[in-house]
């Protein structure tokens, strides 16, 4: 029994460092610190802050006083999903421990984080105010092109610079990389961070699988055929979103525990939440294709 928890936990291990490589919008993983509970347990609680500007100061009266307002914006998690799997004891042993290590980290690599990523970005795609722009980028100069546009909407929009973080295709990372000039380098180099994201996951709408309904059985998400499209980049400062996993789970139960069967059983949930905080929608720049 011993061995086999010692095992388990060595398989937890790489779980979590698995999600850390695969996942590209950690990243923006927030502090869960700064955020009081909310009275329902699907809730968060989070304070704003609004404030008169300068007046005129008087030599006579000396100043004029203001108002500060200080409200609650909540905000629901919107984020809950899960899975099990079973795998019985002999061909777990069979395999030498490779069809119950396989299975868990795979489905980590391949369809957690991946779907976490995809929901994440259609999130942040469909909030309004945030600046937005359209069209096909055939061309790394018109991608080049696009970008100052971005930086430029964003810098008139007084969004701190030193924590702005460039999620783009690698396509057209690697066509404005290829043009190999100054100008390129520089626009590049304007970034905090650039981070590749795959087309199969960059979206600005998905429809996530229930797991159990007809033709939803697989689980998993696909692209929202009606509304989504493809997002050429995306462009966040990073205290501009609201995102945080307030429980994941990666659990296992060893055969001398499981009281139905002789398997292994994985089990794997994520509750969390991704959104935008109301007064900082300006942090986020989205460009989409037209189809």
């Amino acid at each position: 029994m011993a061995n086999a928890i010692a095992k388990f936990k060595k398989y937890i291990d790489t779980l979590d460092e698995v999600y850390k490589v695969s996942s590209v919008t950690s990243v923006l993983d927030g502090n869960s610190r700064l955020v009081r509970m909310g009275a329902n347990a699907n809730e968060i609680i989070i304070p704003k802050m609004s404030m008169d500007g300068l007046a005129d100061y008087s030599r006579e009266n000396g100043y004029i006083g203001g108002d500060v307002t200080l409200t609650n914006e909540t905000v629901t998690f919107n984020y809950e999903r899960g899975r099990s799997f079973t795998i019985d004891a002999m061909d777990n042993e069979e395999t030498a421990g490779v069809a119950f290590g396989q299975l868990s980290g795979e489905f980590i690599r391949t369809k957690a984080a991946p779907e976490i990523d995809a929901f994440r970005f259609a999130q942040y795609a469909g909030v309004q105010g945030i600046g937005t722009a359209e069209g096909d980028l055939d061309d790394p100069q018109d991608t080049l092109a696009a970008l100052i546009a971005a930086q430029n909407a964003m810098d008139e929009a007084e969004v701190p610079t030193e924590s702005r973080i460039l999620f783009i295709t690698p396509v057209l990372y690697n066509g404005v990389m290829n043009i190999d000039t100054t100008k390129s380098k520089a626009v590049l180099d304007s970034f905090a961070q650039i981070v590749k994201v795959p087309q199969s996951r960059f979206y600005t709408a998905v429809n996530l699988y229930d797991g159990s309904s007809e033709g939803e059985v697989a689980g998993h998400f696909v692209t929202d055929a009606e509304n989504g499209k493809n997002i050429n980049f995306m462009v966040v400062e990073k205290s501009a979103t609201i995102q945080y996993q307030k429980h994941v789970v990666s659990k296992v139960v060893t055969p001398e525990e499981n009281q139905v069967s002789d398997a292994w059983k994985f089990f794997y949930r994520s509750y969390g939440i991704a959104d935008v905080y109301e007064n900082k929608t300006h942090g986020i720049y989205l460009h989409k294709a037209t189809k």
